[in-house]
């Protein structure tokens, strides 16, 4: 999943909150479907978060402790996001281009 001699930005982090990076031209390879898992599993669940604030936005009844937690799960989730699109992002930026 990475152009020749480009680095991938894994949907993880390692210890201190540093980002982590995978070195390969093997899309097919144990690592690389790994962070292809762990990305959908993310992607998912902020979908999933999204329509729960949605819900709970619009119940004048809400819990406002749940409606907190639902904040915090939500920040973590738009970390996540937000660092799938840069991987993408910086994945789609070094890629030959392809002629129209």
């Amino acid at each position: 999943m990475t152009a020749r001699n480009e680095l991938r930005l894994l949907p993880w982090s390692g210890p201190e909150g540093k980002p982590c990076y995978l070195s390969t031209d093997d899309r097919t390879g144990y690592m690389s479907r790994l962070a292809d898992n762990i990305e959908a599993a993310q992607l998912g669940t902020a979908a999933e978060l999204l329509e729960q604030a949605s819900e709970a936005l619009n119940d004048q009844d809400a819990d406002p402790e749940e409606v907190q937690r639902l904040a915090k799960e939500l920040t973590g989730a738009l970390r996540d996001v937000l660092r799938v699109a840069t991987s993408r992002g910086h994945l789609l930026a070094v890629s030959e281009p392809h002629c129209i």
